[in-house]
């Protein structure tokens, strides 16, 4: 099996101090909303009335998926490869935005069905060429299961020993809504058509059409374990329907929680990735932030079940971690006001009665 984890809620000492710093801002109570609720989460997970997000990064995990080959994406598998070198040269969304903000950026291969040439920004941790066809099969094999884990858990502890102080994660891979609404309706229980969206821009009888493949697959994966999907571990459910980069993420999600660092949820797909490491570690949901609600119609009903108030809702669906980015400036515009705003009494302003 994969590393066991045992992550702590971050701990509530200092949280009056924390809002009674937050509530003596020069400002109303509660005036700066949802910039204040990041404040004190971040002050809490970092256990510091001085949090910092100034030393953040990205880090994209790509993988192509078997069951593309039953027809559930508009894009061919070889979009995977030629997007990742997108990023790589810098033309992509996430790599615009990352440029603009100064974030470094690493694109990580966990199983890209290409040969990939070596780059200062690629990670190379391929677990295999592809997922099998779930429909079919399973996904993937216990081994293959415990390296995609793996390969998540390096990525976050190099860049944490590298002084990274926020996580963000995106994803690459088509077909991964396909897996990530397959892996949702597995992990909540809602129907195969309420996770399934339109994700790269199918048409109603496409979106119908991929959420078929999710039901034969998930009825497959039931017969050949014995077991319904409700009671399925962590591990049958990922080895099952799972996807390489979705394990990875989770994987770099749940060291993250585990070194107390701070990470931001993109869409979709990273928010399914959440679910999962939730299934194996339940408090690492307190060290999530999250970006945004995405237009996959899943996004909103899986931010709800998760309880989570998302930055933004701009109606993007172009995962790779574009939402993450978009929100960075006001994650860390919640660590400078928290740390450079005056107070009332530092600035000589009167307070309310």
């Amino acid at each position: 099996m994969f590393k066991q984890f045992n992550i702590p809620a971050p701990s509530a000492v200092i949280a009056a101090e924390l809002q009674h710093k937050i509530d003596n801002k020069t400002k109303p109570l509660g005036a700066l909303g949802e910039l204040e609720n990041i404040a004190f989460q971040l002050g809490k997970i970092q256990q510091t009335l001085t949090p910092d997000t100034s030393k953040p990064k990205m880090i994209i995990f790509a993988a192509d998926h078997g069951v593309v080959a039953q027809g559930i994406s508009l894009f061919p598998q070889e979009v995977t490869p030629q997007m990742v070198m997108n990023f790589l040269m810098g033309g992509a969304a996430v790599s615009v935005f990352c440029e603009q903000h100064n974030v470094p950026l690493r694109i990580v291969d966990v199983g890209v069905n290409a040969e990939l040439a070596a780059h200062p920004l690629l990670g190379a941790r391929k677990v295999a060429f592809s997922s099998q066809d779930f429909s079919q099969q399973a996904a993937m094999t216990t081994q293959q299961l415990e390296q995609a884990i793996q390969a998540g858990v390096d990525e976050a502890n190099l860049a944490i020993d590298d002084g990274v102080n926020l996580l963000m994660f995106g994803e690459m891979g088509i077909g991964n809504t396909c897996v990530s609404s397959c892996m949702m309706t597995a992990l909540i229980g809602v129907s195969a058509i309420d996770s399934t969206g339109r994700g790269t821009g199918l048409d109603i009888a496409g979106v119908s059409h991929k959420a078929q493949i999710i039901e034969q697959s998930l009825k497959r994966a039931e017969q050949e374990t014995g077991q319904m999907m409700a009671d399925w571990s962590a591990q049958t459910l990922a080895e099952q329907v799972g996807g390489f980069e979705i394990l990875a993420m989770a994987g770099a999600m749940l060291q993250s929680a585990q070194r107390q660092t701070a990470f931001v949820v993109d869409g979709f797909i990273c928010s399914v990735a959440l679910l999962f490491a939730q299934k194996i570690a339940p408090n690492v949901r307190e060290y999530a932030i999250f970006a945004h609600q995405s237009n996959e119609k899943a996004h909103k009903i899986l931010l709800d079940y998760l309880s989570a108030e998302p930055i933004l809702s701009l109606d993007l669906r172009l995962g790779e971690g574009s939402g993450a980015i978009l929100a960075y400036p006001l994650i860390n515009s919640a660590c400078l006001f928290l740390n450079k705003m005056a107070s009332f009494e530092s600035a000589g302003v009167s307070d309310s009665k």
